[in-house]
């Protein structure tokens, strides 16, 4: 029997070592040369050199330990029930509930809090927290982490950072040092702990604080006018706006009082004002970072729900048993195989569109590179020639991903879901063939006429304007990082019967928006399918008939002025121009696969 290389030995040394910490007997880790990542009980930890630099072992080890304690000490459901929708307050909120697991283990074993404390310098030599120049640029969730550590642990943060760190510190303390101090006594209750973390946030003002927000607000003019003026003093250079903006909510709020037609009109004359929301009080807060994304700016819009308690965000394989699944995906296949080999002709099409402009292409000649192997003959046929050599050229084809969000509502129902359905499924499997990572999502309801967020409304009275009043079902088809062959059989989950029910286009719309959002890519592609306007009959019958189909107004308008994600959607018998600025409506549900991917190319061809 062959003996194993040190990095095997290694290997089976960290899998025992992480099961020991977790109590958990089925974790699994495999080495990776990408980002280190945790789905599970699999561990992907980065690959230290065949030698085993001490340097690199520990940052394994680190890395190792870390993603065990949070298997062990981490409840994502709580966590994800806590967590504010705000892009950087919740990236705090993470980074915050990461110090306290890994405190809870540093804390209690020696020789974890060394591997976690490597295995953060190693990070924090390349985080941007390294380079900032100014407090403007101080990542604040790597800062408030780090502070949060050194009052769980006693250690000091690493070297790299401190620079950095100090120049936001005092700004931190000065704000929510007491929060910081309090930390400590929920370390062992993730709920009270994450209660804590929330009144950080408020302090930092990072999000609202319930206690200040007036539920009258938005029928009082007078006290628009006051908030209005409250802004105009926190930012001065957008003194314009913030005018803009109150002169919108009131006119919003005049137009509550009239009749659904009218409301819609003030919709759209509002949605400029409405669909810009990064204005209001976060530019009050110190530090800015004026360099981060227009998206990190949390929307504030004119909707609320009754409820998200009976919300769910789910894998398709969560929803039925992988039997029914496999049978499920048959029947699509059976349904659709006349229609498969023209929508693969021209996925094949965009195949080598895409991969045209991923091509390799090198300048010959020069100095110095990589030999020219092709040349050579010419040393042979002429000794005083001198070598030649080849320099590749920079490719400018982007790292991309695209996202394929379905209307999964009662509507669809038929051929119109099954084309979709076999339209994505070729889609993904193309994009994976050029290197872009895809991701299929689908949106509807949990019930028909409002489910439990309904019952819940009536057994308190039935209080007026609830909101959306429904619950809300988004589903997870195929994630942007795993293989299409793994996902295949998920897409047969649209055949379902009874799965089809009702539409809310604008939360669904900002859900696969910051989903994207949060990924590393440089390029971010959002395609809609859809056959119809937001429809939920338990929400209109007690809003303003306009309600839903507003608040897809003002999510679209801020995707499409503020965030760094590029937004496309098909109409199929339903015109969707009138919603988004690159639109394209289609009559016959045939032409839906052509039509994704000429949509698709028709972005890749545009600089």
């Amino acid at each position: 029997m062959a003996e194993q290389s040190p990095l095997e030995d290694f290997k089976q040394v960290l899998t025992g070592t992480a099961r020991a910490i977790a109590r958990e007997p089925e974790i699994e880790i495999a080495f990776t040369a990408d980002a280190p990542s945790q789905v599970g009980k699999n561990f992907r930890v980065p690959m230290p050199g065949r030698l085993l630099p001490p340097e690199q072992v520990a940052e394994a080890r680190g890395f190792a330990d870390g993603m065990a304690l949070r298997l062990k000490h981490h409840n994502d459901a709580v966590h994800q029930a806590n967590r504010p929708p705000e892009a950087v307050a919740g990236a705090v909120f993470d980074a915050v509930e990461t110090a306290r697991v890994e405190a809870i283990g540093a804390r209690a074993m020696a020789g974890v809090r060394a591997n976690l404390h490597h295995a953060l310098d190693m990070r924090m030599r390349s985080d941007p927290i390294a380079r900032a120049q100014g407090p403007d640029e101080v990542p604040l969730p790597t800062a408030i982490g780090l502070l949060v550590r050194e009052r769980l642990t006693g250690d000091a943060s690493p070297a790299a950072a401190q620079a950095g760190l100090d120049m936001v510190r005092d700004w931190i303390e000065e704000k929510g040092g007491a929060d910081l101090d309090a930390l400590a006594r929920s370390l062992d209750d993730q709920s009270a702990y994450a209660r804590l973390v929330q009144k950080l946030l408020q302090d930092l003002e990072l999000t609202a604080n319930p206690d200040d927000i007036d539920p009258t607000e938005a029928d009082n003019e007078g006290e628009d006018e006051q908030e209005g003026q409250g802004e105009q003093e926190q930012q001065q250079s957008e003194e314009g706006q913030a005018e803009a903006q109150m002169d919108a909510r009131a006119e919003q709020a005049e137009g509550d009082a009239e009749d659904g037609e009218q409301q819609e009109m003030d919709a759209e004359s509002d949605m400029d004002a409405d669909g810009e929301p990064g204005e209001e009080g976060e530019e009050g807060m110190m530090p800015v970072r004026p360099n981060r994304p227009l998206s990190d700016l949390p929307p504030q819009f004119d909707y609320k729900s009754w409820t998200t308690e009976f919300d769910e965000v789910i894998a398709a394989t969560e929803l039925c048993d992988d039997d029914e699944l496999t049978r499920l995906r048959a029947y699509l296949d059976q349904q659709l195989t006349h229609l498969q080999g023209a929508v693969t002709k021209l996925a094949n099409r965009l195949q080598r569109r895409l991969m045209a402009q991923q091509n390799r292409s090198w300048d010959f000649d020069q100095e110095e590179g990589l030999l020219d192997a092709a040349r050579l003959a010419r040393v042979v046929v002429s000794p005083g020639s001198s070598l030649s050599y080849k320099i590749e050229r920079d490719t400018e084809f982007k790292d991309t991903v695209v996202t394929l969000l379905i209307d999964n509502s009662g509507s669809m129902r038929g051929r119109p879901i099954s084309i979709a359905a076999i339209s994505a499924d070729i889609l993904a499997r193309t994009l994976e063939r050029c290197g872009v990572k895809t991701e299929i999502l689908g949106f509807t309801t949990r019930a028909w006429k409002g489910g439990q967020s309904r019952e819940s409304w009536l057994s308190a009275g039935r209080p007026a304007a609830p909101g959306r009043l429904n619950d809300l079902r988004h589903i997870l088809y195929k994630a942007a990082d795993e293989p299409w062959r793994r996902a295949k059989k998920s897409l047969g989950l649209m055949m379902r019967e009874g799965l089809l029910k009702e539409n809310i286009d604008g939360e669904a719309l900002l859900w696969a928006h910051n989903r994207l959002v949060a990924r590393p890519e440089d390029r971010k592609i959002l395609m809609v399918i859809s056959d119809g306007a937001p429809v939920d009959d338990s929400t209109l019958s007690v809003n303003n008939g306009a309600y839903l189909e507003r608040h897809l107004r003002q999510v679209i308008n801020w995707i499409e002025a503020r965030s760094p994600v590029e937004l496309c959607a098909i109409g199929i018998g339903h015109d969707v121009t009138r919603y988004y600025q690159k639109a394209v409506t289609i009559m016959d549900a045939e032409q839906l696969g052509g039509t994704m991917i000429e949509q698709l190319a028709g972005l890749f061809d545009t600089e």
